[in-house]
């Protein structure tokens, strides 16, 4: 069957998550009678239930007059404009809901298809479109790419750097590799990361946007995890707070995150108003629109003190689950100096020097301690001799995990 499909297509990989799923379930049975039953620290996700607010709009919007009917792509009136009532209190952003706002059947979903509506595709590299991507960075990002037959080339966020890179040296460094700058058509930033839980300053956020104005390339800002924080006094930014920046720029939201509604497929895109006229035109033709029920229950608790309170308690929680963990780390396993973010539920750990790959290592924790995390070249090149922990499980499966590591022999040295 394969030659009735794509030649773009034909060249994916299957999205590393399921790839992690399907190895343990095969794993389950084995570990689970040696007392070492799966613990995922993988689930880019949140595991608790969503705010019982969102529960009870939606089953009170399914009665509505017409909230079975068609929806627009776009999205309704009232969710564009609880949107924009949104980014004004949240980033003090001013946006138009008539043609600055479009919604999305989820970031990943607006991501991928804004990706389709830049590329001209082609197998031809020489010839290829290039978007600049984080490294390490959301594993799907290059993928997106490919499948539009355009190129990804990475932007390295290191230790060294602080997470942010310089750009004008990532420019430098496309030419001296012999690829075309004239062919790149967008930065993608992802702030605060996956995998990483970085942030960025707002100093750096501007030099990005003048970056892109000078070179005359579209900034892409996933803005997923900017409700993910532990210190109120250092809130995630828009990219959309900085001046100028909706000259050139387009950002991405999303409900998973911070409010745990990963299955209700919700998410907005918002900013330079041609380049969302331009997006719409591509997904008029390739969806009908978002269940108005739950349009409706997601504008309600985009500006509910239920919403706030929500996000409040869940990063409370991420935090209190970070310390447990870190500590571990460090008292039970001797892990020593390592980056502990303040946003996100994502720790970015180095391996022990004894193993060669970060692949060997997930491997070793799996199969001898039931342990299920992500090695971090998973995320790019640059993620080699690093893996990705997520803490979004209960107190006591973290503090398990320790317990394992310790009594399998998985100290850092």
């Amino acid at each position: 069957m394969n030659e009735f499909f794509n030649d773009y297509v034909q060249t994916l990989e299957t999205y590393i998550m399921f790839r992690i799923k399907e190895t343990t379930a095969k794993l389950a049975p084995e570990l689970t009678a040696k007392g070492r039953a799966p613990i995922s620290l993988s689930m880019g996700a949140p595991t608790a239930a969503p705010p019982q607010f969102v529960l009870e709009s939606l089953t009170g919007a399914l009665s509505q007059k017409n909230i079975h009917t068609y929806s627009s792509p776009k999205g309704e009136n009232f969710f564009r404009e609880a949107v924009a009532k949104r980014m004004k209190a949240r980033f003090n952003v001013d946006l138009n809901p008539a043609d600055e706002i479009f919604s999305l059947i989820g970031s990943k979903e607006g991501i991928a298809n804004f990706i389709r509506a830049l590329i001209n595709p082609t197998l031809k590299k020489e010839e290829q479109d290039i978007i600049l991507i984080p490294d390490p960075g959301y594993a799907s990002y290059g993928e997106m790419i490919k499948v539009s037959g355009g190129l990804s080339y990475p932007v390295p966020l290191t230790v060294e750097n602080n997470f942010m890179p310089d750009l004008e040296q990532v420019y430098a460094d496309l030419i001296k590799d012999g690829l075309n700058p004239k062919k790149i058509k967008a930065l993608l930033i992802n702030y605060p990361n996956n995998p990483l839980g970085a942030s960025a300053t707002k100093e750096y956020l501007e030099s990005v946007v003048a970056f892109c104005k000078k070179h005359h390339i579209l900034l892409m800002s996933d803005a997923a995890y900017t409700d993910m924080y532990f210190k109120p006094e250092i809130k995630p930014m828009s990219i959309l707070e900085i001046e100028g920046a909706q000259d050139i720029a387009v950002e991405f939201f999303s409900f998973s995150k911070p409010y745990a509604m990963t299955g209700w497929r919700l998410g907005w895109v918002c900013g330079n108003k041609e380049a969302v006229k331009i997006f719409g035109k591509l997904k008029s033709t390739i969806d009908s629109g978002i269940f108005k029920a739950i349009q409706k229950a997601g504008a309600e608790i985009l500006n509910s003190k239920e919403g706030e309170e929500y996000i409040k308690e869940a990063n409370i929680r991420f935090k209190r689950n970070q310390d447990i963990f870190v500590k571990g780390l460090k008292e039970e396993l001797g892990w020593g100096d390592f980056y502990i973010p303040d946003a996100t539920f994502y720790l970015w750990l180095p391996i022990p020097p004894r193993y060669k790959t970060s692949v060997e290592f997930t491997d070793d924790l799996l199969k001898k301690s039931g342990i299920v995390a992500v090695p971090g070249d998973a995320f790019g090149k640059y993620g080699q001799g690093y893996i990705r922990v997520s803490i979004v499980c209960s107190e006591e499966e973290l503090k398990e995990v320790i317990r394992r590591m310790k009594e399998d022999g998985f100290s850092f040295h």
